[in-house]
């Protein structure tokens, strides 16, 4: 994820006082995988689509 999404995305959940485990569950993933893929460390094929959903979920601008 480029840096300035992950900062779109820890914006919108404090907007929305909702914490980042919450997204993970919502999304369906683990709280770590979540984390990886807001830090940039998972990029994948899979990731990807993960970004897409959240994303939809907070109503924000993807790659």
């Amino acid at each position: 994820m480029k840096e300035d999404l992950g900062a779109m995305v820890r914006s919108e959940l404090f907007k929305r006082k909702m914490r980042q485990k919450e997204l993970a569950e919502m999304v369906g993933i683990s709280n770590a995988y979540l984390s990886d893929i807001i830090r940039g460390n998972k990029t994948g094929p899979k990731a990807q689509e993960h970004i897409k959903h959240i994303c939809k979920i907070l109503d924000i601008q993807g790659r």
